[in-house]
């Protein structure tokens, strides 16, 4: 499958996106690993990224981001999450995992020994109030329609909990 043809039409406005691991590989299993994307996020907010809603599940997470160079950010994201997820797979020794981020890898991709992300982001322009809920629901139902949990606010690594006046784990 060649590169994505998804685009951020408007990167000053708020966009729902997902981020895929390669091949669906699941990794975000840890608390270490799910820190890796929290700590990105972070420090991406200090310079200016707005997180409105995410969920991380094991192989993928969606968010409603905004920023005023929103595809710079998402690149950051990516660029340094996957490095440092890589680091902490070489480091606790999960060779099944790295031999198959390897294997999976894009054959374009000659300047890395291992593919962490799926290409793109698949972004989708928040048009409206209605399709912000709309993003918003389908983020925090996720882990309950795939059946992990039965209320949304259950699952740690999403905001329901914020939105229900609670502290989730990532300021929104």
């Amino acid at each position: 499958m060649g590169r994505s043809r998804y685009k951020i039409t408007n990167p000053k406005q708020p966009h729902f996106i997902t981020l895929t691991v390669l091949h669906w590989i699941p990794v975000f299993t840890r608390p270490e690993t799910v820190n890796i994307l929290f700590e990105s996020l972070k420090f991406l907010s200090k310079d200016g990224l707005k997180v409105y809603a995410y969920v991380i599940l094991e192989n993928h997470c969606h968010f409603v981001l905004q920023s005023n160079n929103l595809d710079h950010d998402i690149a950051r994201f990516k660029s340094y999450t996957a490095k440092q997820m890589i680091q902490y797979l070489a480091k606790n020794n999960v060779k099944q995992i790295l031999e198959q981020l390897a294997f999976y890898k894009k054959a374009h991709k000659q300047d890395r020994a291992y593919q962490f992300w799926q290409e793109g982001v698949h972004p989708e322009l928040i048009q409206n109030d209605d399709m912000m809920r709309q993003k918003v629901d389908y983020i925090h139902l996720n882990p309950v329609k795939r059946g992990y949990i039965e209320k949304a606010e259950h699952w740690r690594y999403s905001s329901a909990r914020d939105y229900l006046g609670q502290q989730g784990l990532l300021e929104i």
